[in-house]
């Protein structure tokens, strides 16, 4: 940004304000004079004008020209009357004649003037003359006109005369400015230089304590005590500034060796919630194998049940049919049979190996449908499976749990022979934790449920709705539902571990999610999602 000296500024705005006063009223006071002159010179030329009027009416009146001629001829010591004409007014045709004249010497005659005079009776100024013309009046009746012309050289010559003056003093009274501008510039500058110095020494220094002298200018003076009271409260600032950091430092190395001991026992305490925690890990995963197996040996169990019952009645009837045999063989041998008696036992041998038959096939069937059951929850290899048959696999390894199918159904719903290439095993054990949290928690304390199971596709995935009408899930452990160890069963059996595994078997091994809505005393609905291959889809 451009900067303005002060003291040129000063010096130059006096200078150009006094220049433009003085200009303006040595220009008027010119003018002024120059008028007046003028003025002056109107009434002269006016006055001579009336005296040669006044004169001459006697001669025009007798219309003697050489008594007039004489009386005019003493102008010719005035040096400003130039031209003096006297028409005569014609009594019978009124028109004018030329009466008599003045010509001053040197001067060449004139033409007369007897169109304009008239108009003349106001004094008419030229560049270099003047002119006028005044009746002669006799008895109320114009006899004649005088017309004179006067030089304005006085008027030039006294203009130049106070233009010269004016210009004079005008010089004078400017030079007379400057040195007092000069003078008041010292006084006004010197003052303050000493500011500007000392605050451009205390910029530099950044020297709080020096002080602006007092001044014999009161502005200075207010100005000078105004910054001494300033730079006292800057270094009273600094003063306290100083203190305060090095309080501060200290302080600062006081909590640096507190943070260095604080981090020192957090480290240690980081290091032991890092075992900690890694135990945990440990020991989670363990609970969640101690889950699988859990529910490997609760469907084991379901097994030896189930197959119990049809070998169970196998036995019987090879029993009994055991039985009939030694009593035939007693008979036969003691030739005692009779043909009714052995249509009977050949009756009764049909129906016991029928029913041995049936049973045992029933056996087989639940071991085959229970051992893929088992290769499927201990593998996780891709594998083709027709939905229906696998459902019809999963819900066979529950029938021997604690569900009473009659009061508890459950409904599988899917189209006809829909078959996807995924991960069997952790599906099978997403649908059995499912199932069994809607046996322990859904169904606890009613009378009779239904759970729904939908089969879906949508686009290249595979959805699973599952439903129960049960008792649902408190409010206050829904947003958690999935966490490890969140169950309403503690101490009961429930180790809250179900819906963990279900979690992370849908994201982490199936590359799926699962969503959870529930309302308390409405059941519960999970809608689980994952990519499959689908290998054939028919609907009837």
């Amino acid at each position: 940004m451009q900067t303005i000296s002060l003291k040129r500024g000063l010096i130059a705005v006096v200078l150009i304000v006094t220049t433009a006063a003085l200009a303006v009223g040595f220009s008027i006071n010119v003018i002024s004079q120059v008028s007046q002159y003028k003025n002056s010179m109107v009434a002269r030329v006016s006055s001579y004008a009336k005296i040669v009027a006044g004169n001459a009416t006697e001669s025009v009146a007798l219309n003697d020209n050489n008594d007039e001629s004489q009386r005019l001829a003493p102008l010719s010591h005035s040096k400003f009357v130039q031209h003096v004409h006297i028409y005569r007014v014609d009594p019978g045709s009124g028109e004018l004649s030329f009466f008599s004249s003045y010509n001053k010497e040197g001067l060449a005659p004139i033409p007369a003037k007897f169109s304009k005079v008239e108009q003349l009776t106001t004094p008419n100024i030229k560049d270099a003359y003047i002119e006028v013309s005044e009746p002669i009046i006799l008895d109320n009746s114009v006899i004649g006109y005088v017309y004179l012309r006067g030089a304005t050289s006085e008027v030039r010559l006294f203009m130049w005369r106070a233009i010269a003056i004016a210009v004079g003093v005008f010089l004078i009274t400017l030079i007379a400015c400057w040195l007092i501008t000069l003078q008041l510039r010292q006084r006004i500058s010197r003052p303050l230089d000493r500011i500007v110095d000392i605050a451009s020494q205390i910029a530099r220094d950044k020297n709080y304590t020096l002080r602006v002298p007092d001044s014999t200018i009161a502005e200075f003076n207010d100005l000078a005590q105004s910054l001494n009271i300033m730079l006292e409260r800057i270094q009273h600032q600094i003063t306290r500034q100083q203190r305060a950091e090095r309080e501060a430092s200290q302080l600062n190395a006081e909590l640096e060796q507190q943070v260095t001991q604080r981090t020192k026992a957090l480290r240690e305490s980081n290091q032991e919630l890092l075992a900690t925690l890694e135990q945990l890990h440990q020991y989670q995963g363990q609970l969640v194998e101690s889950e699988k197996m859990a529910s490997l040996g609760d469907m084991v169990a379901g097994i030896a049940h189930e197959v119990n019952t049809p070998i169970g009645l196998s036995v019987t009837a090879s029993t009994l049919l055991q039985d009939k045999l030694a009593v035939m063989q007693e008979k036969f041998d003691e030739k005692r049979i009779s043909t009714n008696e052995f249509a009977r036992f050949l009756d009764d041998c049909g129906e016991n190996l029928a029913i041995i038959y049936r049973n045992l096939n029933r056996a087989a069937e639940l071991v085959t449908s229970f051992k893929q059951v088992a290769v499927d929850q201990s593998s996780e290899i891709d594998r083709t499976i027709e939905i229906r048959t696998f459902m019809h696999d999963v819900l066979t390894s529950v029938k021997p749990r604690r569900l009473d199918h009659e009061k508890f159904p459950i409904n599988v719903h899917c189209p006809e022979q829909l078959s996807v290439t995924t991960k069997p095993g952790p599906l099978n054990q997403i649908l059995i934790n499912l199932i069994i949290n809607s046996m322990i928690h859904g169904f606890d304390g009613k009378e009779s449920g239904t759970i729904d199971i939908n089969f879906e596709m949508v686009g290249s995935e595979l959805e699973i709705t599952y439903r129960d009408d049960g008792n649902g899930v408190p409010f206050d452990i829904r947003r958690k539902i999935f966490d490890p160890f969140v169950t309403t069963k503690r101490g009961s059996g429930g180790s809250g571990l179900g819906l963990h595994l279900v979690y992370n078997l849908v994201t982490q091994v199936l590359g799926g999610n699962i969503h959870f809505f529930s309302e308390e005393k409405h059941g519960v609905e999970f809608i689980v999602r994952f990519p499959v291959t689908v290998i054939k889809t028919s609907n009837r």
